[in-house]
């Protein structure tokens, strides 16, 4: 779609707010591409070409913000209007207000051409559930916060009052943070195979074999690595967390190595919690998870995403719904029902049906957490870029979608679940979201940490991001590690830096 940003009486940076006019394509129109043309604007009269004007004009009182959409033969024009004084202010402030004022007049004309409203209205980032967050810390009430949702950005009452409660999960976590305290990650990148859907850095462990010992001995180097500079500077890790990838692909003696490093090295005296993903349950058996009760996990991920072996099948996973179950039991004697299961609506193949005997039988194991994941199909995914093997397609259409995740979240309430934590994804079927569900007591605070950024997470191991918030200004650093296996392993010093000015940027939060 060709787009043009103009203004007759203001100077503005119009590639500064490309941005938040191609979130808005996306969120709206999500086949089309931006193109910024050097041709003159069309008009309305001109409706059968496709394209979206953006006009800036300040007037002596007000300045309007227009968007002007052509599509499909059709035009609509959005306008949304605030003080003019308001351009005067400092440049960040200017640019927060401008790109706001986009994004609504962008939606009022989208939405009105599309002759529907979006779940979460003009929203287009993964965390919605900061807005609500910061407005009941400044004082709001729940009601306050939801009512904000609903009126400046256009949320679905569902949506706002969805948001409002993971905020309220969010603020509780919060205030028994402590400020020496990081969040720990760490990831291995290696799957028995790759899914279908998957745009992770994840490796088929077949294809990558030779790496898997030397990775294992990186990595235990790097928590050393850290551990001497958590304790030099009194810092400690309040939760953590064990990614990948699947850390259960690796042999029992090699996790336990890993463990025994943790252990070892890092002061985790005030850790609360620590969590494995044990994803894939061809890769569980009572060995490994003996050794994770042997290191004290509290918590593994056992992540389904369907009970419906034709869909398992779909896309490219080795294991069948019966499998599931038998690592479900494995779990139960170790972990007590302490165990996350993740859910997907809108895989290929699926139905609603099928959907709801995939709640049914996960519901029937209890698990202590839920997550329902709506499809993403991102680059690098190969869902995304070949379809699914025998689908005849690729992804649930959205109104599909939107029944399973209605299904999904009266079922849960239904069972004594709550949310606690959600985000949202790009390319996402329908333009929905991921939800983390609770039984009572059961939150997981490292999917709060990390997701609402409520406190630096130290990342260790290929792909891993280390997070370095400073809450009190708004500030986020991020450190990439280096990204694929082989490459952790041949930059070593790239690694140990960045775990250094990690540890250095932490221990300034405390002056």
């Amino acid at each position: 779609m060709k787009i043009w940003l103009t203004s007759d009486n203001v100077e503005w940076d119009t590639r500064r707010y490309r941005y938040p006019t191609e979130q808005m394509l996306l969120t709206l129109f999500p086949g089309e591409r931006p193109e910024y043309p050097d041709d003159p604007a069309p008009t309305a009269l001109d409706a059968e070409r496709n394209a979206v004007i953006i006009t800036l004009h300040r007037g002596k009182k007000l300045t309007n913000l227009s968007a002007l959409i052509l599509r499909g033969g059709r035009w609509h024009n959005g306008v949304v209007r605030f003080p003019s004084n308001k351009l005067d202010e400092p440049d960040e402030q200017v640019y927060h207000t401008v790109s706001h004022a986009l994004k609504q007049a962008f939606y009022k004309a989208g939405t009105a051409l599309l002759d529907h409203d979006l779940p979460w209205g003009s929203l287009t980032g993964v965390r919605p559930v900061k807005l609500p967050t910061r407005a009941m810390l400044a004082g709001k009430t729940a009601r306050q916060a939801q009512r904000e949702l609903e009126q400046d950005y256009h949320v679905s009452a569902p949506r706002a009052a969805l948001a409002v409660e993971c905020a309220q999960a969010a603020l509780d976590v919060g205030r028994g943070l402590a400020r020496n305290g990081m969040a720990l990650y760490l990831g291995v990148p290696f799957c028995p195979t790759r899914c279908a859907y998957c745009s992770f850095i994840s490796a088929d462990v077949k294809g990558s074999l030779a790496l898997v010992e030397p990775y294992v001995d990186a990595l235990c180097r790097e928590i050393e690595l850290a551990g001497t500079l958590l304790r030099e500077r009194g810092l400690g890790i309040s939760c953590a967390y064990m990614g990948g990838g699947t850390p259960t692909t690796l042999s029992a003696e090699q996790l336990n190595r890993v463990l025994a490093a943790v252990e070892r090295c890092l002061p985790m005296d005030g850790c609360e919690e620590f969590t494995v993903e044990a994803g894939r349950p061809d890769t569980i058996t009572a060995d490994k998870l003996n050794v994770l009760r042997a290191h004290g996990i509290q918590r593994i991920s056992i992540n389904p995403q369907t009970m419906e072996d034709d869909v398992l099948k779909a896309i490219g996973r080795a294991h069948t719904a019966t499998q599931i179950e038998q690592a479900m039991a494995l779990a139960e004697e170790r972990f007590g029902g302490l165990v996350n299961m993740d859910l997907i609506a809108g895989l290929p193949t699926d139905t609603q049906e099928g959907f709801e005997r995939t709640l049914d039988r996960v519901l029937a194991m209890a698990p202590a957490n839920i997550t329902v994941h709506t499809l993403a199909l991102k680059k690098g995914a190969r869902l995304a870029e070949e379809g699914a093997p025998g689908a005849g397609g690729t992804a649930c259409i959205p109104e599909t979608v939107e029944a399973m995740l209605e299904l999904a979240s009266r079922r849960l309430r239904g069972a004594g679940y709550t949310p606690y934590y959600l985000y949202r994804q790009k390319y996402m079927s329908g333009s929905f979201e991921n939800v983390g569900w609770t039984q009572p007591g059961a939150v997981c605070a490292y999917n709060i940490v990390m997701m609402e950024e409520l406190q630096s997470v130290l990342s260790l191991g290929a792909g891993g991001i280390t997070k370095l918030v400073d809450p009190d200004r708004r500030k986020i650093v991020r450190l990439n590690n280096p990204k694929y296996a082989r490459e952790y392993l041949d930059r070593w010093e790239d690694v140990a830096a960045d775990k250094r000015a990690a540890a250095d940027f932490q221990v300034e939060l405390l002056k």
